[in-house]
């Protein structure tokens, strides 16, 4: 059976790999996406969809849902192949020097080039480790937030101090009744304008203090114990949902075991997105290299460096021509 060989493959359907695809169509290499789940969009319309995104050049603001929809229908200006609920598990290549890509459904995927734009790979919030916490998800006990409008008028508790807990703090701070922040920590990691902007609202921001305890009445969650972190002082917080950003539980997979540098977790790449093994790249959050941007506007410019430099690896004799996408003429007609 002749099998269907692709110019490039790019492993992972969020917004960079989205991207990507676009940038791979307009060199005019035939590409395929593989998404483990089961839609395109990847975490931030999993996790954010809702989630005001400001760091992009030219969008002063955009949810995270409306910039996923934008970029699958950017990616898909030039038709590429796209497979979903497939996780890609082993990598072989073959003497004609293209790899042989096998998923976890036994399905094979023949191409010239790999770009990994898996973010860290599977992500599951770190879950509460308290009594009964599990009794209370997806009620009252959240680890992101979908729909901004299910708090409206409510008493929420967000646990965390990273730029998810503030940014979701700010976001409900006008929609819910009352918004109440707590931090292990005095000082916050998250962007500092951000932090700024909570500092300066009516969130009630407390600092050092932990979750030790959550109150139940008539089988619903009601309030929780804080504890002030390096003393005994606690209090009760009075609550209808409580928003638990700790952090993720990170897994790329077997693509950890491929046989690639890396570092932390994530893999080394050059300043062309290469890895250490020729006709692999990587870009997005698991790529690591000095002065990583780690910000989706960084991931838009990695995967056109990845795909410039993959058409380099394919067609070693030919000239790379300078490439725009600027033109009087749109791609496509609405």
């Amino acid at each position: 059976m002749k099998m269907e060989i692709y110019d490039v493959t790019i492993i992972g359907g969020g917004p960079v790999g989205l991207f990507t695809a676009f940038y791979s169509g307009m060199r005019e290499m035939k590409t395929k996406i593989i998404e483990y789940l089961p839609y395109l969009g990847g975490k931030v319309s999993y996790f954010y969809p809702e989630k005001i995104i400001r760091d992009i050049g030219g969008l002063p603001q955009l949810s995270g849902e409306k910039l996923t929809d934008n970029l699958t229908r950017q990616a898909m200006t030039f038709e590429p192949t796209v497979v979903l609920n497939e996780q890609v598990m082993h990598l072989e290549k073959l003497e004609d020097g293209t790899f042989r890509l096998t998923s976890n459904t036994g399905a094979k995927h023949y191409t010239k080039s790999i770009i990994l734009a898996t973010g860290f790979g599977t992500l599951k919030s770190v879950k509460l480790n308290l009594p009964n916490a599990e009794k209370f998800e997806e009620n009252s006990i959240h680890y992101a937030i979908k729909r901004l409008s299910n708090y409206k008028g409510k008493h929420v508790l967000i646990s965390g101090g990273g730029n998810s807990a503030v940014d979701w703090a700010n976001e409900l701070e006008p929609i819910a009744e009352k918004v109440t922040l707590i931090y292990r920590k005095s000082a916050f990691s998250g962007i500092e304008s951000n932090i700024t902007k909570m500092m300066q609202s009516s969130v009630d921001v407390l600092t050092p203090y932990e979750l030790t305890e959550l109150k139940e009445e008539n089988g619903q969650l009601s309030g929780a114990i804080i504890k002030e972190v390096g003393t005994d002082l606690q209090k009760e917080i009075e609550l209808d949902n409580l928003i638990v950003n700790h952090g993720f539980h990170i897994n790329l997979g077997p693509i950890a075991e491929w046989g690639m540098h890396m570092k932390d977790g994530t893999i080394l790449v050059d300043d062309s997105m290469s890895t250490s093994i020729p006709g692999i790249f990587a870009i997005g959050d698991i790529a690591n290299y000095t002065n990583k941007l780690g910000l989706i506007a960084g991931g838009f410019n990695e995967g056109p460096i990845a795909i410039n430099r993959a058409k380099q690896y394919i067609s070693p004799t030919e000239e790379l021509a300078h490439l725009f996408s600027t033109n009087f003429e749109a791609f496509t007609k609405d």
